[in-house]
């Protein structure tokens, strides 16, 4: 538990809360990178083997957090490859996931999640839950985003693709060109949509892009869900407070508008 966590005082004025999906919502964080991981070994080595040069395997911790949590799918691929001085044509959404492109690359890490999903399900977290439902019987709004293109199926996969009012996914950023994490663009959009100013709500975030998006957003309040034991980090990031678990948190104090 951080400390203090229980002896939060929300901030006066706070009438709606935005979450992010996975790792603060769904237990699929872990499941994102496992996909990742097995994504850019597999083109790593292979690449290695072809240019008879060192396989260094991706790191589903250090690289998984700096280049690709919270960040479109693309975008992700993106500055990975940046990384390890790879660059690679653009190419489309509709590139066939073996095609040696960023939308292709991408293509295949979701083929590698779907996949997981659809044979394994989705988890939600229960105190997340439990937070979104107190915070709802105390007429806080709530919102849902994502970077994800996904955020339907596994919202519906968790049982729970009824429990906000707002959803701010991938589909929706690409249909209105919103730019990615750490813009703050999505999470502006999902206060537009609640209509409220970004003055008068909260973000919740695991991930250092969405920490660094809550803060340049001017919003009044930045969690950091640190589920991976780097709250430093989310701090450095721009995290007003880091728990560990949503249920650290007590809503006295919060109070909505009538």
């Amino acid at each position: 538990m951080s400390p203090g966590a229980r002896d939060f005082a929300w901030p006066e004025g706070i009438t709606a809360v935005i979450f992010d999906m996975d790792g603060v919502v769904t237990e699929t964080a872990s499941v994102h990178a496992a996909a990742w991981k097995r994504l850019f070994d597999e083109y790593l080595e292979r690449r290695a083997k072809l240019a008879d040069e060192t396989f260094v395997p991706f790191d589903p911790d250090e690289d998984y957090r700096r280049y690709i949590d919270g960040k479109a799918r693309r975008d992700g691929v993106r500055d990975f490859l940046a990384s390890r001085g790879i660059t690679l044509a653009e190419g489309d959404s509709s590139d066939a996931p073996d095609a040696e492109t960023v939308s292709g690359l991408g293509n295949r890490k979701n083929d590698y999640f779907l996949n997981h999903v659809s044979r394994y399900g989705a988890t939600a977290y229960r105190s997340t839950v439990a937070l979104v439902e107190q915070l709802r019987s105390a007429r806080v709004r709530t919102a849902i985003i994502s970077a994800s293109l996904n955020m339907s199926q596994v919202l519906e996969a968790a049982g729970v693709a009824d429990l906000f009012e707002v959803r701010v996914d991938g589909h929706a950023a690409e249909d209105l060109g919103l730019p990615g994490k750490p813009d703050p663009a999505v999470f502006l959009e999902a206060a537009r949509r609640l209509g409220v100013e970004a003055s008068q709500a909260a973000v919740v975030e695991d991930a250092l892009a969405g920490v660094e998006a809550g803060r340049r957003g001017g919003f009044a309040l930045v969690i950091g869900v640190d589920r991976a034991g780097h709250p430093d980090a989310l701090r450095a990031a721009g995290a007003d407070l880091v728990v560990s678990d949503l249920g650290e948190l007590e809503l006295s104090g919060l109070r909505s508008s009538p």
